[in-house]
């Protein structure tokens, strides 16, 4: 099962009306309580008060952002304790409130997991900080706090960051763009793909708009593992409308001249319609074979990718997500450790993608 943000605002509204929720801590008296939220992934509308300061009358309204709940929604796996501070880090003053109502729906409970401190060659086992955990096969009644009690431990090994070289995009390019924060994120998620796949054994094609972008010191046509002229690779030269309906897809990858491991369409900026159509157009070209066809998109986007990507034209495809997060993790996976094609094999990365239609679609493509 996933998490995502609407199963967690659904479960939010859900909790009685007109409650004030206690925060877990028994260090804060703040009290929470639900004004409004948006369906289907927030935001949520919230009032909270500190009863020794204030009345609830004078409690004034903020928001739990969509982005927040996403941040959240991915760090979760059943039955695994999740800390709220380590995820959200400083950011988001809403944190604890977003964490009290969590707590108070009937798939959390709070815990409080043993800590492993590490010291030279020993170990000591300490009284760990309050955690989540989910627990969508164990439900307790709705509207309370339920402690679940663990003999869970946590080692808490600093988690690797995903590190990004400055990009300068060419002003020719920066004129016809409305958002140019948008279009840096959509290409640094180019420029990791690029790399894992590199380390992984696979060439990369990059649309050709973007090749000109400057990454680092290098322009993004000369980074390593890219592919530069489309129409010299065995699996498309045959076909010459093949090759034009793939020269602006976003990323594909290729291995030994003999297999393509994925086409991958980037939609940050663009519709994922677009995206989708583009690949289908490049499918219908190419003679039967096994690839994996992937929409990349921020984590927030996840219901629209599934929801076009299961209208009836696209059902071909067999679309996967490849949402940013796991994008970012996989990269930073392979910038900490050095990965390689026999040390993993492809199979390895449909465990950061997810598929869109109810039946998998067929792998491997050995």
């Amino acid at each position: 099962m996933k998490l995502t943000a609407s199963n967690i605002v659904k479960a939010i509204t859900n909790l009685p009306k007109d409650q004030w929720f206690e925060y877990i801590s028994e260090k804060s008296s703040t009290k929470v309580k639900v004004v409004s939220a948006t369906k289907p992934e927030g935001p949520i509308s919230i009032k909270r008060y500190k009863p020794a300061k204030e009345s609830a009358a004078a409690a004034k309204e903020t928001s739990i952002s969509v982005q927040m709940i996403w941040r959240i929604a991915n760090a979760f796996q059943e039955n695994i304790p999740i800390n709220f501070d380590r995820v959200l880090g400083a950011s988001y003053n809403t944190r604890s409130a977003l964490e009290a109502l969590m707590a108070h729906t009937p798939e959390f409970y709070w815990c409080t997991p043993g800590r492993i401190e590490l010291a030279n060659s020993t170990q000591e086992i300490k009284a760990g900080h309050k955690h989540l955990v989910w627990r969508p096969n164990a439900p307790h009644k709705n509207g309370v706090l339920e402690k679940f009690k663990t003999g869970l431990v946590i080692s808490e090994i600093p988690s690797a960051n995903a590190i990004y070289e400055a990009l300068q995009i060419p002003s020719v390019i920066a004129q016809g763009i409305t958002d140019i924060n948008v279009q840096r994120r959509h290409l640094q998620i180019q420029i990791a793909l690029v790399s894992i796949g590199h380390q992984l054994g696979f060439r990369t094609w990059v649309a050709r708009n973007d090749q000109g972008i400057t990454y680092g010191d290098k322009k993004v046509g000369e980074l390593d593992g890219i592919v530069v002229s489309l129409k010299n690779e065995n699996l498309l030269k045959a076909w010459d409308d093949a090759v034009k309906a793939a020269t602006h897809i976003d990323c594909i990858w290729f291995r030994n001249g003999k297999f393509m491991p994925a086409v991958m369409e980037v939609e940050h900026s663009t519709g994922v319609v677009t995206g989708l159509a583009r690949m289908k157009r490049l499918k219908d070209q190419l003679p039967q074979f096994q690839t994996r066809w992937v929409i990349v998109a921020p984590d927030e986007d996840r219901s629209k990718v599934l929801k076009e990507a299961n209208e009836p034209q696209f059902h071909d495809l067999k679309i996967l997500f490849f949402p940013y997060s796991a994008v970012d993790e996989l990269y930073a996976l392979c910038q900490k450790r050095r990965l390689t094609s026999k040390a993993v094999n492809e199979e390895f990365l449909d465990c950061f993608m997810e598929p869109c239609l109810s039946a998998p679609p067929s792998l491997p493509l050995h």
